[in-house]
């Protein structure tokens, strides 16, 4: 059986976005343009099985998307005045020069990561309408009912029309802070794939999937921003070892104890390519630092030849950046590789305070007692991570080395 898929699926994949950044230009109408893609591929589902793909699905999907976004048009008089302007598009025909589409992108994902809306809102806006993905997958992976989720949507919908936030590339005196929070929403979405908050799985790949091509999206948008590339190189290297985070159960490995020769070798050398890039332009931000300590362990062929003294000194750049506790405990983990679980575990217990709400500082702390001998405290320590945390698989390993301990 053929795995390929269907012309329409493989259109979807590769013109959504464009269309939709299209139809949102020339109507000024996010939700006008949604439905009018989704009636497009809609229709593509149906006349592409009889007749066959045309030679030019995008061209074709666009026509398509401007006759039904004129037929709810002509249903709708306030919009009158943009009928002939879509009737002429239609009628030329015309491609669109490859720096429109690429300035349509780029306006798309500019507007769903606009300030005025909440990090949720944007990460769920970027979803729906930069990846395509459906209400109801957007609610899985935001763990809330699909009721939920589309109120969620309809309200930062009614935000972006009251607030009159425009679909338009930034000028470049405001591109650099816009391109920052499209990482930080693209990081978000990676993130909760990657390392699940809540629900029954530690990772939840799809989200991964739409972190990685989101990523390498921006890349082609945006290619003279070095954070970009870096993004791009710390995402495709962390994900390099999704395969070899869990068990057969759903339990979570630890670094020390993945099998490295799983790892994906073809998202490192890409990974390393985008850093590479990275490297050459200006400046240097978080993400191409955590992109080169992502680089760092993937090129480490076991946890004891590790360069932690190397990563502890990249994690003291990161803190001079933006000096928070979670940063601080993630470089206090490294140089307990390096100077022993005493130094890490004294570094750790400085954070206490700071991060008492935090499930990862108590079984990171767990972890060194217990590597000091002082079972009895490693034991306390777990339980206070796994009343904090709300991940199932976690929860579950965190029991398991709790019943080890006891």
């Amino acid at each position: 059986m053929s795995l390929r898929p269907s012309p329409v699926d493989h259109a979807f994949r590769t013109e959504w976005t464009s269309l939709v950044a299209t139809l949102v230009r020339e109507t000024g109408s996010l939700e006008l343009a949604e439905d009018s893609v989704s009636e497009a591929f809609a229709e593509a589902s149906v006349r592409w099985r009889t007749d066959g793909a045309p030679r030019r699905p995008g061209a074709w999907l666009l026509t398509t998307a401007r006759r039904k976004a004129i037929d709810r048009i002509r249903r709708d008089q306030r919009f009158t005045d943009r009928i002939p302007l879509l009737a002429e598009q239609i009628e030329r025909n015309a491609d669109q020069p490859e720096e429109q589409l690429g300035d349509d992108q780029l306006a798309l994902i500019a507007g769903c990561a606009h300030p005025a809306l909440n990090t949720e809102a944007q990460v769920a806006l970027t979803l729906r309408y930069v990846c395509g993905l459906t209400t109801e997958q957007i609610a899985r992976s935001f763990l809330v009912p699909t009721e939920t989720m589309k109120k969620r949507l309809t309200r930062a919908k009614t935000k972006i029309s009251s607030a009159g936030v425009p679909f338009v590339v930034p000028e470049q005196s405001r591109l650099d802070d816009r391109v920052e929070a499209i990482c930080a929403v693209i990081y978000a979405v990676f993130n909760e794939g990657y390392a699940s908050t809540a629900g029954a799985d530690l990772v939840r790949g799809s989200l991964c999937d739409e972190a990685i091509w989101l990523s390498e999206l921006l890349c082609g948008l945006v290619p003279g921003d070095a954070e970009v590339h870096g993004l791009s190189g710390l995402i495709l290297l962390t994900d390099a070892r999704r395969w070899t985070r869990t068990d057969a159960d759903g339990l979570p490995i630890l670094l020390e104890d993945q099998d490295r020769s799983k790892w994906d070798q073809r998202k490192i050398s890409l990974g390393l390519a985008a850093l590479h890039r990275s490297a050459q332009l200006p400046g240097v931000g978080p993400y191409r630092l955590m992109g080169s300590i992502a680089g760092l362990h993937a090129r480490s062929r076991s946890i004891d030849t590790t360069p932690w003294v190397e990563i502890a000194e990249v994690y003291g750049a990161l803190i001079a950046l933006n000096d928070t506790p979670v940063l601080r405990l993630n470089q206090a983990v490294a140089r307990s590789w390096s100077e022993g679980p005493e130094v890490g575990l004294e570094l750790i217990e400085s954070l206490e305070d700071e991060l008492s709400e935090y499930p990862y500082f108590f079984s990171a702390r767990a972890a060194l007692l217990n590597k000091c001998g002082r079972s009895t405290e490693a034991a306390d320590s777990y339980r206070q991570a796994i009343a904090l945390c709300h991940n199932d698989a976690e929860v579950r390993w965190m029991h398991k080395q709790l019943a080890n301990l006891e």
